[in-house]
């Protein structure tokens, strides 16, 4: 019914609409590191426990670019 290259357009097309999910993790990773230094500022003697549970919160936001990255890569490199 459509020809290879409207295929590969269309995955190509869709990899980049999944690549806008990056910019979610990017605003959230840099408002928690923004939080967390403010904290740290307040309560410099909890730096310690601030600094791991954000880096734990960074780490879970990573994931979703992530697998945003695997899907729009899926997209490209297996048409169907």
């Amino acid at each position: 019914m459509f020809n290879e290259e409207f295929v590969a357009g269309m995955a190509c097309l869709g990899a980049g609409i999944a690549m806008i999910a990056g910019l979610g993790p990017g605003i959230g990773q840099g408002i928690a590191a923004s939080k967390g230094a403010e904290a740290t500022g307040r309560n410099p003697e909890a730096a310690s426990k601030i600094r791991s549970i954000m880096v734990l919160g960074i780490a879970l936001a990573e994931t979703t670019g992530i697998y945003a990255l695997v899907v729009a890569l899926l997209l490209i490199f297996l048409k169907a």
